[in-house]
């Protein structure tokens, strides 16, 4: 099994440090990353994820997850039976949308199926822009995706809210 690593920030008030799951109206974010700048890794090759939870006001880092063995990126499988999804999918869990540059069918089947709705992008970018993008739909009108995947995870309604006149 796969070395798992995890930083977080705790708060010396608290007697034992847990990972919390998010409160209302958070949608928890997960970003795959070399080098905990950006958004630059394949899902299966990522060596990290910083994870953040995110408001219609901003964003506030949760942990970073590392990994100490991780795919090279080649497109073979290994035949030795090592999992190296199960676990990334499982130190996600909680988190709502998973951002990464690629990931392949039987791995986009398993974060879908643990509840994450994961999102390619087409080139990376700072973790900053991937941030202000996900607030800004938030504070805004979300997508349609991003309703059923707030609603599915308890966090929004699954249809726009209309102010009274």
């Amino acid at each position: 099994m796969a070395a798992v690593r995890r930083l977080q920030i705790v708060n010396t008030d608290d007697e034992a440090p847990t990972r919390r799951p998010p409160a209302s109206g958070i949608v928890r974010v997960a970003i795959a990353t070399r080098d905990m700048k950006g958004l630059n890794a394949h899902f299966g090759s990522a060596p990290k994820f910083a994870i953040y939870d995110v408001t219609r006001d901003g964003w506030e880092f949760v942990e970073a997850v590392g990994f100490g063995d991780t795919s090279d990126e080649t497109g073979s499988h290994k035949t030795d039976g090592d999992d190296k999804i199960g676990p990334k999918v499982a130190a996600l869990e909680g988190c709502h949308l998973l951002f990464c540059l690629a990931i392949g069918g039987p791995a986009a089947a398993k974060v879908v199926s643990a509840r994450i709705h994961p999102i390619k992008t087409p080139q990376a970018a700072p973790i900053a822009d991937v941030l202000e993008r996900t607030r800004a739909m938030l504070a805004g009108s979300p997508p349609p995706w991003l309703r059923k995947v707030l609603a599915s995870a308890g966090v929004g309604p699954a249809k726009p809210d209309f102010e009274e006149d």
